[in-house]
C-alpha cells in the first residue's frame, strides 16, 4: 500500500537525539532510508519499513533523502503510558523476548492501514491533538502485540538495568556518544559507584579514557583503514570534526591531517 499524503509527524513525548533510547518508539519510514547501528548489528530501513526501536539501549541511525525528501512517523511508547495500559487490560506475556535493539516487523497491511489512519488527525507542523494522541497510540500498541506477541515482554517490562560487567560493556559501546549518567545506568549503578567501579578497572577516570580509546581506534582507522576524519568522528563518539581534531593533536603531538599525509 502506498502512502503519499503523509508527512512527517510525532506521536507521544519527543525523543532525544543522544544515542542513549530512553522511551521506546515506533519508526515507519515513508519516503527516505535510515540506517541504524546497536554496537552489535547494522540495520537498514527503506520507504514502508517499519520497527519498534527499544528503550535502555545504546543507538546511532542517520538518514538519507529519496528524492530529496524524507518523511516518517515516529510513535513514542513511553514508561507512564504503557503502565496505564497494563493497568486496564489483561496481556499475556510471552516467554520469548527479542533481544536487539531495532526490532525490524514484518510486513502486512495492518501497519500501512494505521498510519493512514492518522492523516484526518495531524496539522501542517507534524503534531496531532492530545484528544486523539493516546487513542491512536492505544490502538498501534493492541496491532504490534496482535502481530507480535513477545513484544509484552518488551513494553510491559518497567525493571531498570541490573548491574552488569563494566569493563566488558564499556569496551564494547565506548563509541556511542552518550553522558556517564547514561553509561552508569546501563551498567545498573549509581554515577558514584560507576566512576568508583571504573577507577579500579580502568585505573583513570571515565572521560580521560574514553577520549582516549576513541582517538586510538580513530588513528588505526585513519593508518590502517585509510578512513577520513571527516567519515568517522562521529561514529567515534565526537561531536563535530574541529574538537575531533583538536583532541587528536593533543594526544597524539600532530593533526589528523598530518597523519594521512605521512601515509
Amino acid at each position: 500500500m502506498k502512502i503519499t499524503e503523509i508527512k512527517s509527524c510525532y506521536i507521544g513525548p519527543e525523543i532525544s537525539p543522544e544515542q542513549f533510547i530512553a522511551e521506546h518508539f515506533f519508526l515507519y519510514l515513508t519516503k527516505g532510508t535510515i540506517n541504524g547501528y546497536d554496537g552489535n548489528k547494522n540495520y537498514t530501513l527503506k520507504s514502508g519499513d517499519y520497527c519498534i526501536v527499544r528503550k535502555n539501549y545504546l543507538a546511532r541511525y542517520n538518514k538519507e533523502k529519496e528524492n530529496d525528501e524524507f518523511e516518517k512517523v515516529v510513535i513514542t511508547l513511553d514508561e507512564q503510558f504503557l503502565k496505564k495500559i497494563k493497568d486496564r487490560h489483561q496481556i499475556p506475556i510471552s516467554s520469548s523476548k527479542p533481544t536487539e535493539a531495532f526490532i525490524i516487523l514484518e510486513k502486512n497491511d495492518l501497519i500501512p492501514n494505521f498510519v493512514q489512519s492518522l492523516s484526518p488527525y495531524y496539522n501542517q507542523t507534524g503534531a496531532i491533538d492530545d484528544t486523539f494522541s493516546d487513542i491512536k497510540r492505544e490502538e498501534l500498541v493492541f496491532i504490534l502485540l496482535k502481530l507480535k506477541p513477545e513484544l509484552a515482554t518488551i513494553f510491559f517490562d518497567f525493571t531498570i538495568p541490573e548491574k552488569i560487567n563494566l569493563e566488558k560493556f564499556m569496551l564494547h559501546n565506548y563509541k556511542f556518544n552518550v553522558t556517564l549518567e547514561r553509561f552508569a545506568y546501563l551498567t545498573g549503578r549509581s554515577l558514584s559507584s560507576f566512576k568508583r567501579d571504573f577507577v579500579k578497572i580502568f585505573n583513570t577516570t571515565p572521560s580521560h579514557w574514553l577520549t582516549q580509546k576513541r582517538l586510538e581506534e580513530a588513528y588505526f582507522l585513519i593508518e590502517k583503514k585509510d578512513k577520513k576524519p571527516s567519515d568517522i568522528y562521529l561514529d567515534l563518539g565526537f561531536e563535530d570534526l574541529s574538537h575531533f581534531s583538536f583532541a587528536f593533536k593533543k594526544l597524539f603531538g600532530f593533526a589528523p591531517k598530518k597523519l594521512m599525509e605521512q601515509k
